[in-house]
């Protein structure tokens, strides 16, 4: 069955539609929870509550651009929904250092290290640094998001940088030196 077909039916509200739709998308979309989430479990139920929306939103689809283009925009509000209520995103102006470049050697470096240490972020900077880095979002947009200034957001973006070149540094180390 085509996706358009699928859509239209979910509309209706059909379930195996629904269920055809979540086993599609389940698994791109939970990558973007993870990068959102501080564990795994934050992670599925921001997919959950994610879904709920989409399923409850499906009218609003129009078939105007990508599909999943338009879920993910949904799951990534779900998780900044999150971070909102926990109010972890109160933040005040700072200064922002510099532009920290982070220069990682690929073959040293395993992706699942580079999820663990963004994971390992403090929440304000993991979501800056992955709607800015990841999801490309303008500094302009993410203070809209996040309801911070547009300079809160560049030093939130510049301190996570900072954070991840020193852990990438520490592991290097470490390996260099036989401890891993």
């Amino acid at each position: 069955m085509s996706l358009k077909r699928l859509i239209l039916k979910c509309k209706s509200g059909d379930i195996i539609s629904q269920s055809e739709i979540y086993h599609l998308f389940a698994g791109k979309l939970f990558a973007i929870c993870l990068k959102y989430s501080k564990t795994q479990e934050e992670a599925e139920d921001n997919l959950q509550e994610a879904f709920i929306t989409i399923f409850k939103k499906i009218d609003q689809f129009q078939f105007k651009g990508s599909f999943e283009g338009w879920m993910k925009r949904i799951v990534i509000n779900t998780a900044l929904q999150t971070y909102r209520q926990k109010n972890v995103l109160n933040l005040i102006e700072e200064n922002y250092p510099e532009e920290v470049e982070v220069e990682i050697n690929e073959s040293d470096i395993s992706l699942d290290f580079l999820l663990k240490i963004i994971q390992e972020l403090p929440e304000r900077y993991r979501m800056v640094f992955n709607l800015y880095v990841l999801d490309g979002y303008s500094h302009k947009d993410i203070s809209k998001m996040l309801h911070i200034a547009e300079g809160t957001s560049k030093s939130n973006l510049s301190r996570a940088r900072l954070i991840l070149k020193e852990k990438v540094e520490l592991s290097q180390q470490q390996k260099n030196a036989g401890l891993i």
